[in-house]
């Protein structure tokens, strides 16, 4: 078996996981995070939204974010070991830089939100190198929002962003109309409401440390899985082309 096999294997693996209904237990904390976000102070969830808004206008239209050149002519095997080794990288950087507000308290726990945020898009945005692909256009940063909306989303929004992904050449000339629909309002919403509960816990004096870290540290661990599969997808569709 050739090592692109085995990526196929791996990606088949990983639909499943992503069409997969979430767990009972996750459904009924989801009921329960509902409700505690109606006793979440006004002021938490006005920094949240404020946050994920400056992000997507710092993805769509900024220079938040540096980008670097595309690489070219490398082989998958060699980008994948490439994206294991920055995710292992930036899972360092969200666990220490979780510890470290989560240490601080409420004050320091709400400046997580923004701070963790800039660290998922800027390793998206270098992830978007090591496989080829050209952060500076429009159409890489609407793919980067689409596969952080993958990561962190319910179900339903889930299994649309993938497949969104899977037919994303098709697509790509529909890129400035899916801008243009897409409904920003919601995306903020399912972020906000996929990190809610851990993040909460974060700011509980004692223990704020020890969740910040670990709670970082998945959610790195996550994105990177489901951004470095994203790009596999493109990538093989992209060397099957050129066949």
């Amino acid at each position: 078996m050739n090592y692109q096999n085995e990526v196929e294997e791996e990606l088949e693996a990983w639909e499943r996981t992503i069409k997969r209904k979430s767990s009972m237990i996750s459904r009924s904390a989801k009921r329960i995070q509902s409700r505690m976000n109606e006793l979440i102070p006004e002021r938490v969830h006005s920094i949240v939204t404020a946050s994920i808004k400056t992000m997507v206008q710092g993805v769509l239209v900024g220079n938040t974010y540096t980008v670097h050149p595309p690489k070219s002519n490398q082989a998958l095997k060699v980008r994948d070991q490439q994206a294991k080794d920055l995710i292992r990288k930036y899972k360092r950087i969200a666990a220490t830089e979780g510890a470290g507000t989560g240490a601080g308290g409420i004050l320091l726990g709400l400046a997580d939100f923004p701070l963790l945020l800039s660290i998922k898009m800027k390793f998206l945005f270098d992830l978007a190198s090591i496989y080829g692909f050209d952060a500076k256009k429009l159409e890489e940063r609407i793919f980067i929002l689409t596969v952080f909306q993958l990561a962190f989303s319910s179900d339903a929004i889930r299994k649309e962003s993938y497949d969104k992904i899977v037919h994303w050449e098709e697509n790509l000339k529909e890129a400035p109309r899916m801008l243009e629909a897409h409904d920003w309002k919601a995306f903020q919403l399912e972020y906000r409401d996929y990190i809610d509960l851990p993040k909460l816990l974060q700011m509980i004096p004692g223990i704020g440390a020890i969740v910040g870290a670990y709670v970082n540290y998945h959610f790195l661990d996550w994105l990177g899985q489901n951004a470095m599969n994203a790009y596999r997808i493109r990538s093989i569709k992209k060397e099957d082309e050129h066949k």
